[in-house]
């Protein structure tokens, strides 16, 4: 079955333009040319992963999204904006969008971020080889509940546990986990994680996802138990039960 996007673009030109491109990538693609559509449509047809422009009349990209996540869906959701400023960026992220293309943009980035997206919402296939030799159960995910490698995740309530211990976790860390959670197994370059957690990259010098990845590590780690993060030196991490 082809993957479902539910495209909101009030530009008649790009949103024609995206949703072809989109179809002719082998989706299956509803277009609509507001927010309130939009929320109409997901209500209706739950996709697998929704373009949101962030300028749109009425109900813009930013609210659809508040809407959504408010109500608990957890779709993937990446956001189309000509804003790209910091603080435009983090408004988007702090809405609950996943992942944003700045216009004018790439249809093959489009692609590109789709399909991360995509990846980070399906499964990890059970007993199935990693980029790096080793092996993971598979990840359970639900609306609500995400589980892989002994760390249970309650999404909508932001509550964490290692087997019967609870983890006190800040924002950025409860973020961080569910990345390396939802992608159990596979080694995520540092690049990605920088995308996902911050929406941009510090670049090579900064040590920001080290110091978090450190923080998590402590909270996270047992005496006696296997230590679940990895490091995969000149990629990035991976999280995974020895």
């Amino acid at each position: 079955m082809p993957q479902t996007v539910l495209l909101a673009e009030d530009d008649r030109a790009i949103r024609h333009a995206l949703e072809r491109a989109l179809t002719l990538e082998g989706y299956q693609v509803t277009a609509v040319a507001d927010g309130v559509e939009a929320l109409a449509q997901a209500h209706r047809n739950p996709p697998d992963v929704l373009v949101l422009d962030v300028m749109m009349p009425g109900i813009d990209g930013l609210q659809v999204c508040r809407v959504l996540r408010a109500e608990g869906d957890s779709t993937p959701i990446l956001m189309l904006t000509a804003l790209v400023e910091t603080a435009d960026r983090i408004a988007g992220l702090d809405a609950g969008a996943d992942d944003y293309v700045v216009k004018p943009f790439d249809v093959e980035e489009v692609f590109a971020r789709l399909r991360a997206l995509l990846r980070r919402t399906s499964p990890v296939p059970a007993g199935g080889g990693t980029p790096d030799g080793g092996s993971v159960r598979e990840a359970q995910v639900s609306d609500r509940q995400l589980e892989a490698a002994g760390i249970r995740m309650d999404l909508q309530a932001r509550r964490a546990w290692r087997g019967r211990r609870e983890l006190e976790l800040t924002r950025t860390e409860f973020e961080l986990l569910e990345l390396l959670v939802r992608n159990a197994g596979i080694v995520l370059d540092h690049s990605t994680i920088y995308d996902r957690i911050w929406g941009y990259d510090f670049g090579p010098g900064s040590k920001n996802l080290a110091v978090y990845v450190g923080y998590l590590r402590r909270k996270l780690d047992e005496p006696g138990a296997p230590q679940l993060i990895h490091t995969v030196r000149g990629v990035g991490y991976v999280l995974r039960e020895d």
